[in-house]
């Protein structure tokens, strides 16, 4: 006769000694937790984010003519590809001056696409676009965007994107522009009456 062969047992853990087993050593045992009672009579204290000055509602009092304008990697990409000349694209839609920004992480991503967007690059290292310095660590331009547009309510986001407008749109006063039809759109732009055009 053969010897049977024992079924391996799959995904079964090692058995491991509970922490109140009476072998282990005083020190060495789980202290047991004791819940302290809440007081009723105590008063709660929340956290609650301060809403910046510049906004009545829906609208941002501190956007204005010159308008300063976040551009995202991909925004230039496409306006490469429509053939559409940035900052004369921006004025034709705004009826304004417009200073076309560009942060340090979009700069850092446009430089790691490498040969194939060269033209983009040129473009971003355009005297008439603004240089905004990164404090933060990553080059991740998304987080860098929404954080620097929640911060400062001064500026209208450029981008293409469907993510990033998912995230700035539950971000009241921030107007998004984008490209549809070879031309550049606004998206949430308040109109001169003050109130917000949506």
């Amino acid at each position: 006769q053969g010897k049977q062969k024992k079924a391996r047992k799959y995904a079964a853990m090692k058995r491991m000694i509970s922490l109140r087993d009476q072998r282990i050593n005083e020190k060495d045992r789980a202290k047991v937790r004791v819940k302290k009672k809440e007081d009723p009579s105590a008063i709660k204290e929340r956290e609650v984010p301060q809403h910046p000055s510049c906004l009545f509602f829906q609208y941002n009092t501190q956007l204005g003519p010159p308008y300063h304008i976040l551009v995202d990697t991909n925004f230039i990409n496409f306006s490469i590809k429509a053939k559409l000349d940035l900052v004369q694209s921006m004025m034709d839609c705004l009826y304004a001056k417009c200073i076309p920004c560009i942060t340090d992480c979009v700069m850092g991503e446009i430089e790691k696409l490498g040969q194939k967007y060269r033209v983009a690059l040129r473009i971003a290292k355009d005297p008439r676009f603004e240089r905004l310095p990164c404090m933060h660590k990553g080059t991740y331009a998304d987080d860098c965007l929404v954080q620097r547009v929640t911060q400062h309510k001064c500026y209208i986001v450029a981008t293409v994107d469907k993510e990033l407008k998912r995230r700035i749109r539950k971000i009241p006063g921030v107007p998004i522009m984008y490209i549809s039809r070879h031309r550049y759109n606004i998206e949430r732009m308040p109109d001169d009456y003050g109130a917000p055009r949506f």
